[in-house]
């Protein structure tokens, strides 16, 4: 678990983004269609198209973080 200190904003991105980016390519997007400072210290969401693929670009005060995370899908089983 990493800790998050009070007070930082989450921010999602709307719609779908192109997963391929890393930091640098997310980072730009924060600054153009955010207008927001991505070396801030908030929490910055994007998902991919799908919806199984959530990438989190964080400046923690010593370095840039990027944290992937790959969503299951869990179904449950019809019974008749």
């Amino acid at each position: 678990m990493i800790p998050v200190p009070a007070g930082v904003k989450v921010w999602l991105a709307t719609g779908h983004t192109d997963m391929r980016k890393g930091f640098p390519g997310l980072s730009l997007m924060v600054q153009e269609t955010l207008k927001r400072d991505p070396m801030c210290g908030h929490l910055f969401v994007f998902r991919g198209r799908g919806g199984g693929l959530i990438k989190v670009i964080w400046h923690d005060g010593q370095g840039a973080c990027l944290f992937t995370k790959k969503l299951e899908r869990v179904r449950a089983a019809v019974q008749n």
